[in-house]
């Protein structure tokens, strides 16, 4: 098992092929099965702040995608089916774990945009009404590549607030911290109780 501890983003002015560089590198050293994890605003009714989002589907509406620019065939193929981008049989055995461990876990659709600005109400009602459960800045990219490079992938997202428009209090990075760092040890409790029946 190989870890990677945090991620460059988009926002912070890296393109998408550094974006999904260490991705790229596990894959290629082997790894078949990648777990990523991320914070979210949530979106729907149960998505509320603590708990966990197995995602099930994603919306990129990041403005890039790795796989475009100069084909790199070291990669995998150029046009990547992704209607199963986020591994079925993965998604259930960490749901199950997760109502093993009674954790407050769902599954939902997981929309990510550039940032750094949290959205506005507006953009989450129209995200609402596009199917999004919750929203973040992340996560999107790496999946599209490990895909292509044949690996299985897996997402869970800790829910740190609810979304622009849906609670009123204002949105805050130090929230954002503040919530991650309580649900993370959910998260590792969760991630470990699954990973058997992953592998």
């Amino acid at each position: 098992m190989a870890v990677l501890a945090g991620r460059v983003h988009l926002y912070e002015g890296h393109g998408p092929g550094e974006i999904v560089f260490p991705a790229r590198v596990l894959a290629l050293a082997g790894i078949r099965c990648f777990i990523a994890t991320c914070a979210a605003g949530g979106i729907a009714p149960c998505a509320t702040p603590g708990s966990l989002m197995v995602v099930s589907d994603h919306l990129n509406f990041q403005g890039a995608n790795p796989l475009a620019g100069v084909h790199d065939r070291r990669w995998g193929e150029r046009f990547v089916d992704m209607a199963r981008a986020y591994d079925p049989s993965l998604r259930l055995h960490t749901l199950e774990a997760a109502r093993a461990l009674g954790l407050k876990c769902f599954e939902g659709v997981y929309a990510s945009l550039l940032g750094p600005s949290f959205e506005t109400p507006a953009e989450i009602r129209a995200l609402r009404a596009l199917g999004a459960d919750a929203v973040g800045m992340s996560t999107v990219a790496e999946i599209i590549a490990v895909r292509q490079m044949g690996a299985r992938a897996l997402a869970v997202a800790v829910i740190t607030n609810r979304a622009a428009g849906l609670s009123p209090k204002p949105l805050s990075h130090e929230e954002v911290l503040k919530t991650s760092q309580a649900a993370s040890q959910d998260l590792a409790r969760l991630i470990s109780a699954a990973l058997p029946a992953l592998a």
